[in-house]
C-alpha cells in the first residue's frame, strides 16, 4: 500500500481549482440493493494547458472521517484497501495495466453491504495544477423478507367478547421499511409496529386480531408487504376448533299409525370431528322398537303411539358437547297435506298415462290417413253420388239402383299387390251372395266382365243410373263406383 504522492494546503487547492479549466465529473447520487453491484463513475476533463495526473484516490467519507478505498498510480499501479479488496475494482482496464492515461477511474462495487452507504470522493492529484475532486452519495437499500405465521397451530373458538391474535405477518430487515396490509373476508383489525435494527434496517410486525368463531374455520388470511412499489404476499388458513353444533332430521310431522321405515338422524358440525353420539328419550325408557346405529336412531316395525315423545341427541368431541332435541307426534292417519301430495302424485301419473295414450292414437291416425292417401289420390268431396240415399235410407233392397250387366277396365292398369280391383257394387257379392271371381280374361286390351253373360261384351260411352229417388245420373266409363254409392274417376282411384 502506498500513500498520496503530494499533499497541498487546502487554500492552495481551492485557488488552483478556481483558476484552471480541469474538472472532475461524478454522479451526484447512486443507489443499490444489498447483494447487488453499482458503478461509481469518475472522469477527469483536462483542458488546455494540459496537466500531468500523478495519482487518483477514491475515499469514503463517514461523519467527516475519510477512509481510503482504492488508489491508482501510473508508476505504482492499483491498490485496494483490505476492507474493500474483494468487492471493489477499477472498471477501465488501462488503469489496472498502469497506462499513463487515468482520465476514466470509475470503480465497481460488488456484493453491496448496508455499511457501504456513505459519501464517496474521487480525488485527482495533478502537476502543476494541484488536486481536483468530486463526490457521489451512495444509498443502500435492503429488500425485506416476508414471513407469516399463526399465533398457535390450532385456535379454539371462544365467546364473542374474547379477541385474540390469530396470525402474525413480519417484514424483516427492510431499508426503507415496508408497508403491511391485510386481505381477508374476516372481521378483525391489525396492530402494526416498526422495530429498528442495529444495522440500519427496519423490521415491521403486524398482528391480526379477531374473535375466533366456527365461521372463521378454514378462512384465508393474506399478508401483503409493499416495498418500493413491489409487493410480496404470504397467507395462512385458519384452523379454528369448536364444539359440535347439532340438529336432528327425519321427523317430517307426518308419523302416523302403521307407517313403515321411520328413523331420526343426528347431524353435527364440529372441529375436530365428533367422537361419539348418544340418543336419549326424555319421556321415560327408550321404546323397545328403537335401535341406535352410530348417529341414527332406527325404529323397527310400523309406527305405534308408544313412539311419541321427545328425543335428544348429544354429540361430543375434544372441545365439548352439543345437543339437539325433537318432539315426535303420532297421528292416527296421514295428514291432509300428505294425502293431497299423494293425490297430486296420482293425478300427475294419470296425466302422464293419458298423454302417452293420446300420443299413440295421434300416431295411428296419421299412419291411417297416410295409407288412405296412397290409395285415393283425390278429394272425396268431388265424388259423384250415385246411390244418393245410401243403404241406410231404405230397409229393403228394392230401392237400390239397377246396375249395369258389365263394366270394362283397362287391362294395362297396374294394381298394387295388396289392393283388390274395384268391385261392382250392387253385384251379388254386395247382397251377401258369393262373389264371382273375374277370370278367363280375353287377351284384348279391354276386358269385359258380366255376371249374366260372360261372353257378351257391352261397349258404351255413358250409362244412366237411377238413384233412390228416381232421378238419373250419368256415369262415364272412366268412373269407378265406390262402396258408399259414389263414383270417382280412375285417374283419382289409381295411385
Amino acid at each position: 500500500m502506498f500513500t498520496l504522492a503530494f499533499q497541498f494546503p487546502l487554500i492552495a487547492v481551492l485557488a488552483i481549482s478556481g483558476t484552471s479549466g480541469q474538472t472532475v465529473h461524478t454522479d451526484s447520487d447512486r443507489s443499490g440493493y444489498v447483494g447487488t453491484q453499482v458503478e461509481l463513475r469518475c472522469h477527469f476533463a483536462n483542458s488546455k494547458p494540459p496537466v500531468k495526473i500523478s495519482q487518483v484516490t477514491w475515499q469514503k467519507s463517514v461523519n467527516g472521517t475519510k477512509q481510503n478505498v482504492a488508489i491508482a498510480n501510473p508508476a505504482l499501479g492499483v491498490s485496494v484497501l483490505p476492507a474493500f479488496k474483494d468487492r471493489v475494482r477499477f472498471k477501465n482496464p488501462a488503469v489496472r495495466q498502469r497506462a499513463p492515461s487515468l482520465e476514466d477511474t470509475t470503480i465497481i462495487f460488488n456484493n453491496l453491504k448496508l455499511s457501504d452507504e456513505a459519501t464517496y470522493i474521487c480525488e485527482y492529484t495533478t502537476f502543476p495544477a494541484g488536486n481536483r475532486e468530486s463526490t457521489v452519495n451512495l444509498t443502500i437499500y435492503a429488500r425485506p423478507m416476508v414471513q407469516m405465521s399463526l399465533s398457535t397451530p390450532t385456535i379454539v373458538a371462544g365467546s364473542k367478547d374474547m379477541k385474540m391474535t390469530v396470525a402474525t405477518c413480519v417484514s424483516a430487515n427492510g431499508k426503507p421499511p415496508a408497508v403491511i396490509t391485510w386481505d381477508t373476508e374476516l372481521d378483525g383489525e391489525a396492530n402494526t409496529e416498526e422495530i429498528r435494527n442495529t444495522d440500519g434496517t427496519i423490521t415491521v410486525r403486524s398482528d391480526y386480531i379477531m374473535t375466533p368463531s366456527r365461521e372463521a374455520h378454514e378462512q384465508r388470511l393474506t399478508c401483503i408487504s409493499t416495498y418500493n412499489n413491489d409487493q410480496q404476499t404470504d397467507n395462512v388458513i385458519l384452523n379454528v376448533q369448536y364444539e359440535p353444533e347439532v340438529s336432528i332430521e327425519g321427523f317430517d310431522g307426518n308419523w302416523y299409525i302403521n307407517r313403515e321405515n321411520v328413523q331420526l338422524t343426528c347431524l353435527a358440525d364440529a372441529n375436530p370431528a365428533v367422537s361419539s353420539f348418544q340418543w336419549r328419550y326424555l319421556n321415560g325408557s327408550m321404546p323397545n322398537t328403537a335401535e341406535q346405529r352410530e348417529d341414527t336412531l332406527i325404529f323397527k316395525g310400523p309406527v305405534t303411539y308408544e313412539m311419541a315423545g321427545t328425543y335428544m341427541c348429544d354429540a361430543t368431541n375434544s372441545i365439548g358437547t352439543g345437543s339437539a332435541s325433537v318432539e315426535v307426534i303420532i297421528t292416527e292417519s296421514p295428514s291432509s297435506t300428505h294425502a293431497e301430495q299423494q293425490r297430486a302424485g296420482a293425478a300427475i301419473g294419470g296425466a302422464v298415462v293419458c298423454g302417452t295414450v293420446l300420443l299413440a292414437a295421434i300416431i295411428l291416425l296419421v299412419v291411417f290417413f297416410h295409407r288412405q292417401r296412397r290409395t285415393f289420390k283425390g278429394d272425396y268431396s268431388t265424388k259423384k253420388q250415385v246411390l244418393a240415399n245410401g243403404f241406410g235410407k231404405s230397409s229393403d233392397l228394392s230401392s237400390c239402383p239397377s246396375l249395369p250387366q258389365s263394366l270394362t277396365y283397362p287391362e294395362d292398369l297396374n294394381y298394387p299387390e295388396d289392393e283388390k280391383k274395384p268391385e261392382l257394387y250392387g253385384s251379388p257379392s254386395f247382397l251377401g251372395e258369393s262373389v264371382q271371381e273375374f277370370h278367363n280374361n280375353p287377351p284384348n286390351r279391354m276386358k269385359t266382365y258380366s255376371p249374366v253373360e260372360d261372353s257378351k261384351r257391352l261397349r258404351y260411352n255413358e250409362q244412366s243410373y237411377r238413384d233412390g229417388y228416381g232421378s238419373e245420373m250419368e256415369v262415364s266409363v272412366d268412373m269407378v263406383p265406390q262402396k258408399d254409392g259414389s263414383v270417382i274417376s280412375k285417374e283419382e282411384w289409381y295411385v
